[in-house]
């Protein structure tokens, strides 16, 4: 079934959350797409607990908490999401309009779309073991656990050796559902906060979380279910792991994918803007943040802001064939009502 929308964003990165505020502002409703299974992209995946010092009017804060501002920003707005989600196809259609099918069958026919996908759609880094494939979604997860799998009484091994994998063994340990807890990695060594190595390091001595230095090499199957993995030491010694359900943390890369595949003009695995609206070559899709180019360009999060911003107003204009006047959020009663604020209210989200 197909969904009409007047918008559709492809990327909830900073950049991609301020383009559904923008565009709410100019009264354009707007359905989110991302690739991760939150909101906040790479700033929240890559610098999530780390200091940001160049968003104006804020003299510091963490990626997740730049996340959660503009996540309070937009809430005004009724945004659809799909998050752990990817854009298939995106397709013009003969009456102007433009078809976007993503990775879990949805169809949505918009009116104009925003590509704010950073340099590609970030994915999880997964694992090249034969056989494993086969239980992605049933026992075998990437970066985290969804909210519906119940680990009572179950083995778990946590794969990685950077933060987020102990940060998620270590939570797992602590909520003592899981009859063990395994970290996993290719030696006793981890790359973590000392605070959480000091945490790690206590439950280990508490019994509560076993580390394993070996890798991978195969997996066992038996009555139907993924039973153990094959693993080798440094030694190369193998051994067999068993387990219940087997979380990968091993970081995100990002992908490019399909976008090189819409017909868009690319320099450089960018996508060619004008600078007056931030549209591509195509009509109705336009490009903002890290994933365009234009003479100029710098990859900074507060020039993507103003590149939403500039965007909202072209959109807006090609869908109403004028010229959009230019309002304040301090003065606009039409703003204060699609904010949902009351007139002359401290602290305006945005404007002047």
């Amino acid at each position: 079934m197909i969904q009409e929308t007047d918008a559709v964003v492809i990327g909830a990165g900073p950049v991609g959350l301020f383009q559904v505020f923008q565009l709410g502002l100019q009264g354009i409703s707007a359905h989110l797409i991302d690739a991760l299974p939150h909101a906040g992209g790479q700033c929240v995946e890559l610098y999530g607990d780390k200091p940001i010092y160049d968003i104006p009017g804020i003299p510091v804060c963490t990626g997740r908490e730049l996340a959660e501002r503009l996540l309070q920003q937009i809430a005004p707005f009724q945004t659809h999401w799909h998050l752990n989600t990817l854009v298939s196809g995106l397709t013009l259609q003969p009456d102007g309009h433009l078809l976007v099918e993503t990775s879990q069958g949805a169809q949505l026919r918009a009116r104009v779309v925003f590509i704010a996908a950073g340099v590609g759609a970030f994915v999880p880094r997964t694992l090249k073991v034969d056989g494993m494939d086969g239980w992605v979604g049933t026992q075998v997860h990437y970066q985290q656990l969804p909210a519906s799998v119940d680990v009572t009484g179950l083995q778990v091994v946590v794969h990685g050796g950077d933060e987020p994998a102990v940060a998620r063994a270590v939570e797992l340990a602590r909520r003592g559902a899981a009859a063990r807890v395994t970290l996993l990695h290719r030696r006793d060594v981890f790359q973590a906060s000392d605070a959480l190595l000091a945490e790690l390091q206590q439950l280990r001595g508490a019994g509560r979380i076993a580390v394993v230095a070996a890798q991978i090499n195969a997996v066992e199957v038996a009555e139907g279910r993924l039973a153990a993995l094959r693993v080798v030491d440094a030694e190369g010694h193998p051994h067999s792991l068993p387990l219940d359900m087997l979380l990968a943390v091993l970081g995100i890369s990002p992908r490019l994918g399909p976008i090189a595949d819409w017909g868009l003009a690319l320099e450089r695995k960018q996508l060619v803007v004008d600078m007056a609206s931030f549209r591509t070559s195509v009509p109705g899709i336009y490009a903002v943040g890290d994933i365009n180019t234009y003479p100029g360009k710098r990859k900074l999060i507060l020039c993507g802001f103003h590149e939403a911003t500039l965007a909202a107003f072209g959109a807006a204009e090609a869908i109403k064939g004028d010229k959009v006047a230019l309002q304040y959020t301090t003065t606009s009663p039409r703003l204060h009502q699609l904010l949902g604020v009351a007139p002359g209210a401290a602290a305006a989200p945005a404007g002047r």
